[in-house]
């Protein structure tokens, strides 16, 4: 399969963000059709509803995989695998799967992909250095007290912009670039401290947010008042006292090795996130 060969290409999760910058991108080349898919989509998509997944593999060539809510939920592996399967039996040779450092769930995922037959890349990324402008720590950002159980531990954040960059090409591999059958391990080019992040934050928005580290069962706590469903609640303290508890502090060079230029620092999208009014237009909201 040649980059001539992919012209249609399947994008779940295209309202996220990492999606919604790889259907960007796509739209950008002039001989490649996307077709962005999700629950509010026509054709519709849902991971639980096996029924949606032919119409939107219908005639496609590649697809961006992004498993929702995450792939630690249990079943999501076999969700996943039974979905690559799918789409090989549709036609679709080439699948690249958005996954997560140091969740069992995300490995299992992978494999499951891997078994599929499909030309196949992992884009195995840290924390986004966007959940702090475009997620649910925005709010946070806005209060200016970031509470996670993370403790002290660094974290490499990556920008959601080089995870699109190398998901599309990925997906557009022409076969000598060598994208199929790798795993890149994406992040920024240095781990940082949730405090360190917080000063970062501090001085692009030009006032003070700070970072107070919890316990999982505080944090957890926390959520359930805040309207979080328990269960739901449980599960995310849970995982987030898991990934962040050092085993995914170092620095990786998935972006380099991928698309052969640095990462961007977490530094750097938090200024441009500032620029852009990121957190005035909550505040506004807030107020209002």
């Amino acid at each position: 399969m040649t980059t001539t060969d992919v012209t249609k290409v399947l994008v779940l999760g295209a309202s996220g963000k990492t999606g919604r910058r790889v259907v960007e991108r796509l739209r950008g080349r002039s001989n490649v059709v996307v077709r962005p898919a999700s629950r509010s989509t026509l054709p519709r998509f849902d991971w639980n509803d096996e029924s949606t997944w032919d119409d939107v593999l219908d005639g496609m060539d590649a697809a961006y995989v992004v498993y929702a809510p995450d792939l630690a939920v249990p079943g999501a592996d076999e969700a996943v695998g039974a979905f690559a399967r799918r789409a090989v039996s549709l036609g679709v040779r080439r699948l690249v799967l958005l996954s997560g450092r140091g969740e069992e769930g995300a490995g299992r995922a992978e494999r499951a992909l891997a078994a599929s037959g499909a030309e196949w890349t992992v884009v195995r990324c840290a924390w986004f250095a966007q959940a702090f402008s475009e997620d649910f720590l925005r709010d946070a950002v806005v209060d200016g007290t970031i509470v996670l159980p993370a403790g002290e531990v660094a974290e490499p954040f990556v920008d959601a912009d080089d995870i699109a960059d190398v998901a599309v090409a990925a997906l557009l591999d022409s076969g000598d670039a060598g994208h199929a059958g790798r795993v890149y391990e994406l992040t920024g080019p240095r781990a940082l401290t949730f405090a360190q992040v917080a000063a970062e934050l501090s001085e692009a928005i030009g006032r003070e947010v700070r970072y107070v580290p919890a316990p999982a069962a505080e944090y957890g706590a926390m959520l359930t008042g805040h309207g979080v469903p328990e269960a739901e609640a449980e599960f995310l303290a849970g995982l987030f006292a898991t990934v962040l508890d050092g085993r995914n502090a170092h620095v990786a060079d998935g972006v380099r090795e991928a698309l052969g230029r640095e990462p961007r620092d977490v530094r750097d999208v938090v200024r441009a996130a500032a620029a852009d009014g990121a957190w005035d237009a909550v505040a506004v909201t807030r107020a209002g």
